[in-house]
């Protein structure tokens, strides 16, 4: 895992999966609100003119010069929720990121989010 102060530094990396294979370029990294720490990472996939933002937990992520490795296939990266390349994630849609990946989702004590972006 790297530290959320660097997490600025791989905006634009490659987002690579167990294998090596390219899923995308990191677009940006949500917190969890309740430790701070890098949670997940939105990867923009997709073909020119039809991009979208797609989640990816980062528990088990790497760094190498030039991409940010996660634990997952990319098949499943691909497949999970996603938004547009300009759009935001609603609290309603956050239970359903972690869903995806079969994490569990607890919202803050007082109904608070649990990912933030950063």
């Amino acid at each position: 895992m790297f530290p959320a102060d660097d997490i600025r530094d791989w905006r634009s990396h490659d987002v690579v999966d167990q294998d090596g294979d390219k899923i995308g370029e990191l677009e940006a990294v949500y917190v969890d609100t309740a430790t701070d720490e890098p949670a997940f990472a939105t990867v923009r996939v997709g073909f020119p003119g039809r991009h979208r933002l797609t989640f990816v937990p980062l528990l088990g992520a790497t760094v190498a010069p030039g991409h940010v490795r996660v634990r997952y296939p990319k098949k499943l990266v691909k497949d999970a929720f996603s938004i547009d390349t300009d759009g935001e994630l609603a609290a309603t849609d956050e239970p359903e990121v972690f869903e995806h990946y079969a994490l569990d989702y607890a919202p803050g004590a007082s109904g608070e989010r649990r990912l933030a972006r950063r």
